[in-house]
This record gives C-alpha cells, sequence and structure tokens, in this order.
C-alpha cells in the first residue's frame, strides 16, 4: 500500500513541481504585478444592452507605460457574463486588441483581455473586487494551471447621457489561449464528462472552490471553468469568476436552491469522487503551502478594512481546520464527493 501511495504521489508532484518551469513564458504584462494605470470612455449602458457575443464596440484604451507616459491602443469591447450585466452597474469587459498594435507596449504578446470591474459605482463594489482578485492570486502556489491576473487603477468617463467619470479598481484576466499554448495545448470548447479530466488537477480545484466556499461552478457543465487539454490526452480545468464565493461574499451573492447550504458563506464540496489516495495527497499539499496561502493574504492587507482583513484571514483559516481535522475531511470531503 505505501509503494502505492508512493507511486501516486510521484505522479501528482509532477503537477505541482511543474509551477516554476513556464514563468518564462508568461507575457511581461503578468510578470510585473504593479497596478496599471488605466483610461476608458464609453458608453456603458450601450455595451450592456447588447448581448451578442461577435459583437463589439470599438473604443481607446488609454494607459500609463513603464517610464510613465499616457500612450493608447485602438480595442474592442463587449459585455460578458449575464448576471452582471442584468444586475450591476458595470459589466465585466471583453476586450480585443491587434497583436500587431500592441506588440510594442506593455500589452506585447497579448490580443484578448478580460477586464474584472466592480458591479456597483460605491467604495464597496472596488472592495469586493480586491477579495475576487485576492481568490485568483490564493490559486497560483496551488497549480500551474491557472488565468494570470494585474490589478488595475482605472478612470472610466460613462457616455451613456451626460458623461460621468468614475475612479474604480479592476483587473485584466490573461486568455484562455495563452495558458494553453504556454503548454502546448488547446482549449476545448465542447463539453465533456468531468471523469474525463485529470484527476490530480481535478482535486485541485475541487479543493480550491471549496476553500473559496464557491458554488457557482460545474465540471459537468463546464460553468465557470475553462478546460485545455494537453498531450496525450490530460485535460486541464481552469477555474475564473469567483464573485459569488463566500469569500468574496457579495451583497448580491445567492446559492441555488437545489443545494443544501442557506449562506455563500457555508462551504460545500462540489467535486466528484476520485481516488482516496490522490484526494489526501492533494490534501497535504495544500497543508504544506498553508504558510504561503496565509502569506498571500497578509501581503494584500493593506487593501482591506481591518474588519474585512481579519475576516478573510479567518475565513481562510477555517479551510485549513476543515483538512487538519480527519474525521471533518472525511465526512465532508471524502464522503462528501459526488457520485453522479
Amino acid at each position: 500500500m505505501k509503494k502505492y501511495l508512493g507511486l501516486i504521489a510521484g505522479c501528482c508532484m509532477l503537477a505541482f513541481a511543474s509551477h516554476a518551469q513556464k514563468k518564462t513564458e508568461v507575457p511581461p504584462l503578468f510578470v510585473d504585478q504593479q497596478p496599471l494605470t488605466l483610461s476608458m470612455n464609453f458608453s456603458i449602458k450601450e455595451v450592456k444592452k447588447n448581448t451578442v457575443d461577435s459583437v463589439y464596440f470599438p473604443s481607446t484604451l488609454k494607459f500609463k507605460n513603464a517610464e510613465g507616459a499616457w500612450d493608447s491602443l485602438a480595442i474592442r469591447i463587449r459585455a460578458r457574463g449575464n448576471f452582471r450585466r442584468a444586475n450591476c452597474f458595470f459589466p465585466p469587459i471583453r476586450m480585443k486588441m491587434k497583436k500587431g498594435d500592441a506588440e510594442k507596449t506593455i500589452f506585447a504578446g497579448n490580443k484578448d483581455f478580460k477586464l474584472v470591474l466592480p458591479c456597483q459605482t460605491s467604495k464597496s463594489g472596488s472592495d469586493l473586487i480586491m477579495k475576487e482578485y485576492l481568490a485568483y492570486k490564493l490559486l497560483e502556489p496551488l497549480t500551474p494551471y491557472y488565468f494570470h491576473t494585474r490589478l488595475a487603477d482605472i478612470t472610466l468617463t460613462d457616455r451613456s447621457g451626460k458623461p460621468k467619470t468614475y475612479t474604480i479598481k479592476g483587473f485584466l484576466i490573461e486568455d484562455d489561449d495563452l495558458i494553453a499554448h504556454r503548454f502546448h495545448g488547446k482549449v476545448i470548447e465542447q463539453q465533456i464528462h468531468p471523469m474525463m479530466l485529470n484527476d490530480t488537477s481535478s482535486v485541485v480545484n475541487d479543493l480550491f472552490q471549496y476553500l473559496v466556499a464557491n458554488t457557482d461552478w460545474s465540471s459537468a457543465m463546464q460553468h465557470n471553468m475553462k478546460v485545455i487539454q494537453l498531450e496525450p490526452n490530460k485535460k486541464i480545468p481552469l477555474a475564473y469568476d469567483f464573485d459569488m464565493s463566500g469569500l468574496v461574499n457579495a451583497p448580491y451573492a445567492t446559492v441555488n436552491e437545489s443545494l443544501p447550504i442557506s449562506s455563500v458563506q457555508e462551504r460545500l464540496y462540489r467535486g466528484f469522487c476520485r481516488n482516496e489516495a490522490t484526494v489526501q495527497y492533494v490534501r497535504s499539499e495544500y497543508l504544506r503551502l498553508e504558510p504561503e496561502l496565509m502569506k498571500i493574504v497578509s501581503d494584500h492587507q493593506a487593501y482591506f478594512s481591518s474588519g474585512d482583513y481579519n475576516g478573510i484571514k479567518k475565513f481562510v483559516e477555517e479551510f485549513f481546520g476543515v483538512l487538519k481535522n480527519d474525521k471533518r475531511f472525511k465526512e465532508d470531503i471524502i464522503s462528501g464527493c459526488r457520485s453522479k
């Protein structure tokens, strides 16, 4: 049995150990983690009204370059995210730019982004954005397969009526094609059965969703999750959109009525059942990385009020409390996994 567990661990370790090997292939935009300074000008009403994903609106992105001087790029934008489009003042944005135009700018190597904006105009909107951004950063030590992000201080002028300017925080998310290319793979567009996903990467993803208390995702429906295929036939989940998670705890977040929880801050494991040796190995890796994850939380303390920061810290610590408790881990994860 020990030999078998050793083989499982040796295989699984490759998923964690390969993390650093791909850093050199990350576009410089996402290597530098200083917040960008951006300026945008468009009609929020017009962009939100369009529901056709293939229709983009021409716009201009102004940004401060590496020397601190203003520069600009022609871009095309559309709204994304049905819920936020319908319920938020600012919709999340899909942004495209020509690769050739971006080549000699800080955006070199990129041509397609998601831009996550606050839901509402109040300061609390930017606070929630920072919590969602933190969720993306917490995923980074756990797997090499994640979306790179970059914070931005944004001046956005809404031209829906009389022009009005807002100063908000947001963040850019790299395109999934870049991640697939980095690992010599491709993005899978068709739906696949969740048990076709790589077992180790799947458990890493499932436990992460449990960490941030997110139930607004599905490996069965590929909801808020992309899949990349690596050779020879390794399918990897890529998680995104954590605004409905308990870590963020947005006032608009709701729980699906079919689930046996009543609050987004209640954790519910939604992973499919996997070989227990693999699950236990991933558990041990999470525990090994606990100091690094808690350091990520403390490194972002300045972005939050003392109350919010203490709440976030306690919330993450509670997750590790489950991992350290054999009885809770068996009940919530081993026995709580989905069989169908």
